[in-house]
């Protein structure tokens, strides 16, 4: 059995070349740099991804950033405090996604 990426896994040999920048440059490279910790570039991912209305990406995102030492309550503000720089839709948006990852269903 082979380990996959997750990327791999997602995109599999559809687009070998966005795999490899995936796992190459964006997570072998620049969530490897040392300026920020991997907690600091996932709040600042989560909060870009809801900010921009990515919700296809949060789940992955969410856990990471689970992870990666960010506690529920930090990401369930995260959420909060965008609404009003993000906008309401997004941040209710991001809420539902957030609840699904972190298995509170309603």
């Amino acid at each position: 059995m082979t380990n996959t990426t997750p990327a791999q896994q997602l995109i599999g040999n559809f687009s070998p070349k966005m795999v490899e920048l995936t796992d190459g440059v964006v997570f072998g490279d620049i969530w490897e740099r040392p300026e920020l910790s991997k907690r600091d570039r996932s709040l600042v991912t989560v909060a870009v991804l809801i900010a921009g209305g990515h919700t296809e990406q949060l789940p992955g995102h969410i856990q990471r950033a689970l992870d990666n030492g960010v506690s529920r309550e930090e990401i369930v503000e995260t959420i909060t405090h965008l609404a009003f720089y993000a906008g309401w839709p997004r941040a209710m948006s991001a809420i539902a996604v957030a609840k699904d990852v972190l298995g509170e269903h309603a």
